[in-house]
């Protein structure tokens, strides 16, 4: 009831406001909603938004937005008049005084942050050592936030401690969410979530939203939008991109801050995983000057990281190499990186244009969405340029009828083609802590048939003796069992039989007839060699490909 009394009340001030606005004759503003840049704020001290009952909103060049309670107001006067003496073309808009005195916190956020305001956050060499010695596990992160009374837990240490664990747990993604009573922390890990601290109080996760927003650029004061900004960490040897997404939720904001470390897309052909014939595969159509390779799979199935290996296998000082991302997360030394910007209408087939242009011999394009991309990114393949490109499919042989659904010709298709990748990501055992595990004799049985049907260029000798492992835990692998992830692939090539295919018939089983004469590996058999291998488990490769199909 109460509730609904205070939410009656604040409607009733909002239209006062707009009354007030009427009769002064300047716009009215819902400063609810409205978004406020740190810039302006700071160009007005506290003391006098206080007295004067305004607060700067927005600034471009010496345009100047204020939101303003009652511009008559002597005090308000003398600032403005201040203003405008600094050479700022001040306009003034109306707004209610508690929508101004909630807006007024900004100063409690913005007070001695000029250097985290650049949107880049340096952790001291010492501190940084001194936290990432000390929290190597998930546990350590929970006690070293549990240690504080919540009071005693300023901004500045929650938000340290959180990000020096997560770099030394190597995680790939923050997760800040609020629930009703308190808030969650939770890390991804190796592509699983895990519960880091389970009941921040809602004070102080609210003051760290406010502070990711504010070193991201984002609106601070809005909170029923979803916004997207970036920010650097910069560490003594390199600097960390984070990307952060806000949505709003049922009991407050949730974000997500995804850490871009460049070491982690710093592999070579091998550290892919790739086995010796497949990667007699990959390194034929790179050593082609021509044609298009496509890899597929969902979000987050290491795409981009496998097409940057082969972007660094190929990038040599006597070719060119452009790229177009959406967005660019990493930066590859000696390659021209261009990024999408719907609203400049630098999309990706007239990026993609724009780059043809510019003679390159080596094209990135970070996804092929609809016909247009599609058909430049052929043509362009057909005529003398190496393209890599991503299509969203579950499989590779999938990938030729999500091409002729978007519109491509099948007679483009077989020529401009050179080869089709398709991927996820499974865990890796820990090397350190991994120890045998006993094979019933039905799986025994399993598996003798399944090496006994591998293609032949498949070396069967190597899997005569082998042996399945299963996680353990340890202090190496913070007792998770797994450390890291691998790829299993499957790689189904064009050419001159591909070209007939989909001339003759474009369906999934004439294409996966040909996959079958090419002798390809399908991506859960890569898996299960894997496994032989000693790298991953059966039970990873099930959870991430399906139910194991032996035959």
């Amino acid at each position: 009831m109460q509730k609904k009394l205070a939410e009656i009340h604040r409607a009733g001030e909002e239209r006062e406001a707009e009354r007030r606005a009427e009769r002064s004759g300047y716009p009215y503003l819902d400063l609810r909603t409205a978004p406020i840049s740190v810039e302006a704020v700071q160009l007005i001290s506290e003391d006098d938004a206080k007295t004067g009952e305004l607060i700067g909103l927005q600034l471009k060049v010496k345009e100047l937005a204020v939101a303003i309670v009652d511009p008559e107001k002597s005090t308000a006067k003398k600032v403005i008049q201040g203003l405008v003496k600094q050479g700022y073309n001040v306009k003034l808009f109306i707004v209610s005084l508690s929508a101004l005195t909630q807006a007024l916190h900004m100063y409690q956020l913005t007070a001695g942050e000029a250097k985290e305001i650049t949107g880049k956050v340096d952790i001291e060499k010492q501190r940084l050592a001194e936290l990432s010695e000390r929290l190597t596990t998930l546990k350590s992160v929970n006690e070293e936030i549990g240690r504080f009374d919540p009071k005693d837990l300023t901004t500045t240490i929650l938000f340290e401690i959180i990000l020096a664990g997560a770099l030394a747990n190597r995680t790939s993604d923050i997760h800040l969410e609020a629930e009703e009573k308190r808030a969650r922390i939770r890390f991804r890990i190796d592509g699983a979530l895990y519960d880091v601290y389970p009941a921040l109080p809602l004070k102080n996760y609210t003051a760290l939203i406010s502070r990711i927003k504010l070193l991201s650029g984002l609106k601070i004061n809005v909170r029923g939008e979803a916004q997207d900004g970036r920010f650097t960490i910069g560490l003594t040897n390199k600097e960390i991109e984070m990307r952060v997404s806000i949505i709003p939720a049922e009991f407050g904001e949730t974000i997500v801050m995804r850490i871009l470390d460049p070491a982690a897309i710093n592999l070579s052909l091998e550290d892919l995983g790739l086995r010796a014939d497949d990667l007699v595969l990959a390194e034929e159509a790179l050593q082609s000057p021509n044609g298009l390779i496509l890899n597929t799979g969902p979000t987050g199935s290491g795409k981009t990281t496998t097409l940057y290996a082969f972007l660094r296998h190929v990038n040599k000082s006597d070719i060119k190499i452009i790229t177009i991302e959406d967005p660019v997360e990493y930066h590859l030394e000696g390659i021209e990186q261009t990024q999408v910007d719907s609203d400049a209408g630098y999309t990706f087939a007239s990026g993609l244009r724009s780059i043809l242009r510019q003679d390159p011999d080596v094209i990135l394009v970070g996804e092929i969405r609809d016909l247009e991309t599609a058909d430049i990114a052929m043509q362009a393949a057909l005529t003398g340029h190496l393209v890599f490109s991503t299509l969203h499919t579950n499989d590779a042989v999938g990938a030729v009828p999500r091409l002729i659904n978007l519109g491509v010709k099948p007679a483009t298709i077989g020529p401009a083609l050179s080869l089709i990748i398709a991927q996820r990501l499974v865990r890796r055992l820990c090397s350190e802590c991994k120890q045998p595990a006993k094979i019933p004799t039905a799986l025994a049985e399993k598996i003798t048939l399944f090496l006994k049907n591998l293609p032949a260029r498949i070396d069967k000798n190597k899997y005569a003796k082998y042996n399945i492992f299963e996680p353990v835990g340890c202090v190496a692998c913070n007792n998770l069992g797994y450390k890291g992830r691998i790829g299993i692939m499957e790689f189904f090539k064009a050419g001159p039989e591909l070209e007939q295919v989909t001339l003759k018939e474009v369906s999934e089983i004439a294409l996966r007839k040909l996959a079958v004469v090419q002798e390809m590996v399908p991506m859960q058999s890569d898996g299960i060699l894997k496994s032989l291998d000693g790298v991953t488990t059966l039970a990873e490769v099930e959870a991430v490909t399906g139910k194991i199909k032996w035959s």
